[in-house]
């Protein structure tokens, strides 16, 4: 397992799965073009991309392009590392035919293909200690999950680091290690519960 320093930006929920089995980081999918219309997200992408940086590894075809693009138009340069996936043709395995342009995605490469890409990228870098280290255990300590208020409280501090409502528990758990510290964290659970 690849741990990186910052959150990995992907299309869709398959490349996501694909990368989870990889790397030890944040992944966060853009939903495909729906990126070009939730601005939630947009706004939770560019504020983890001022905190840490991001990665952003999006297929090679011409959507991936296009996605790359927009992000890159939202972010500053120098907080972006571009991951690019070689040109593989080829059909993934969950899907009956190949992709309009013939390529696999994200999804579909060897986790070789991927690391290499990473690495060959500059994105492979050693974590920094300094995050959070919120746990499951913290959320359901702190009521933010597991209790029957837990959704009302998740919302509130949801609200308060102003990210996506649909987030599940999970992707809050990775997104509040990589913007805040613990101890903004406990402030921010105290305020959301008065």
């Amino acid at each position: 397992m690849i741990t990186l320093d910052r959150p990995v930006i992907v299309e869709g929920r398959y490349d996501k799965a694909k990368l989870k089995s990889i790397i030890d980081s944040a992944v966060i999918e853009t939903g495909g073009f729906n990126i070009f219309k939730d601005k939630q997200k947009l706004g939770m992408i560019k504020r983890l991309a001022e905190k840490t940086g991001i990665i952003i590894m999006t297929d090679s075809d011409a959507a991936g392009f296009k996605i790359r693009s927009y992000l890159k138009s939202a972010i500053p340069a120098d907080r972006i590392i571009n991951v690019y996936i070689p040109d593989i043709f080829g059909k993934e395995r969950r899907k009956p035919h190949p992709s309009a342009e013939g390529k696999l995605g994200v999804e579909g490469m060897e986790a070789s293909v991927i690391i290499k890409a990473l690495e060959d990228a500059g994105a492979i870098r050693e974590k920094s200690q300094s995050r959070a280290g919120v746990t499951t255990a913290d959320l359901y300590e702190d009521g933010l999950c597991g209790r029957k208020d837990s959704a009302l409280l998740r919302k509130r501090f949801k609200e308060e680091l102003r990210l996506p409502e649909r987030l599940s528990t999970k992707m809050l758990l990775e997104v509040i290690n990589t913007l805040i510290s613990y101890d903004e964290y406990k402030k921010i659970v105290g305020k959301c519960r008065k």
